[in-house]
């Protein structure tokens, strides 16, 4: 985490409950050398300072805000309707329905509020959306980000080569 200026992604998370998961994002963000800020602003617990927190945040330069929310799920199209940015949402698996509830209220937005959503409890992809949104402007950010898919499929590659080698058995051991 970085405080001060400069910060460019914001992670918002309804309740500090969202924490082990929305980390994720943070860490991915670390790995690429992003800066960001990570706070608890709920948009039905604490609207008024959800609204304070994402006017602030375009006039400090924040490009893209990240926000993780479970059930009713209505922080990532809250903060959409009053930020002109990028907004990604993650929406929160939820004891009652597995997360389904949380995933729907994320991206069944109106025309005109747009909010990318990542799977459910996918905070890494969430970071990873970030990074790509801000690699269109950056190209050491393209970079990294071309690296790191490069390596993905390395890795993939030699996994295949390792089941094929060894057979499903003695690979799964």
């Amino acid at each position: 985490m970085n405080k001060g200026t400069n910060i460019l992604v914001a992670i918002v998370m309804g309740s500090d409950s969202d924490l082990p998961v929305v980390k994720d994002a943070a860490v991915i963000l670390e790995e690429f050398c992003v800066s960001y800020e990570i706070i608890v602003s709920s948009a039905h617990r604490s609207p008024d300072d959800t609204l304070k927190y994402v006017q602030s945040a375009r006039r400090r330069g924040i490009s893209v805000i990240i926000a993780a929310a479970g059930g009713a799920a209505h922080l990532a199209g809250v903060i959409a309707s009053h930020f002109p940015l990028p907004v990604i949402g993650i929406p929160m698996a939820t004891p009652q329905l597995g997360g389904v509830d949380s995933l729907y209220s994320t991206v069944q937005m109106p025309p005109g509020v747009p909010v990318a959503s990542v799977g459910i409890n996918a905070a890494k992809n969430a970071g990873i959306l970030a990074i790509e949104i801000l690699a269109v402007s950056d190209k050491l950010l393209e970079k990294k980000i071309v690296a790191y898919k490069e390596n993905l499929a390395k890795s993939t590659r030699e996994k295949s080569k390792k089941l094929q080698l060894l057979g499903y058995k003695e690979y799964t051991k």
